[in-house]
């Protein structure tokens, strides 16, 4: 399994993994305008098996990380793919300056806080009704 930065070509796979895995999924052109960013990562195995999504923004004079989107293939869950895409996603953005990482996920999704908890992130504050289905989400945040 390797991680590399997402090609054109991955789009479609990656879509499709987001489709089935929110209820609420990124349209295909916000894939298409991370093309390049060096926090657009996917795992491959024979193909994509899980991507994700992140990059860093200007913040109080320094550079803050963002973990937008991250999935794993229903069927390939489990295997560590999410932990390894993580990882890879957090050193790209070290390496581009970010200080901290920030990301929401929504209340209800343990299994993705504890990923989270594993490298270091805390909960930050959650904010009601984040989600259109009316959801909280917690923020999460990383100290580099």
């Amino acid at each position: 399994m390797g991680v590399r930065e997402a090609v054109r070509a991955d789009l479609l796979e990656v879509f499709r993994i987001e489709k089935r895995s929110f209820a609420q999924p990124w349209p295909y052109a916000a894939f298409e305008g991370f093309l390049g960013e060096p926090g657009f990562l996917v795992a491959d195995d024979e193909g994509v098996a899980g991507y994700v999504v992140a990059d860093t923004t200007p913040n109080h004079g320094t550079a803050m990380g963002h973990i937008k989107d991250l999935a794993v293939a229903p069927e390939r869950r489990g295997e560590g793919i999410g932990r390894l895409l993580l990882g890879e996603a957090l050193g790209a953005l070290a390496v581009d300056g970010a200080d901290r990482v920030k990301l929401e996920v929504r209340a209800t999704n343990e299994t993705a806080r504890s990923l989270y908890r594993e490298f270091d992130f805390e909960t930050h504050h959650v904010v009601p009704a984040y989600y259109d289905d009316g959801e909280d989400a917690h923020i999460m945040v990383r100290e580099a």
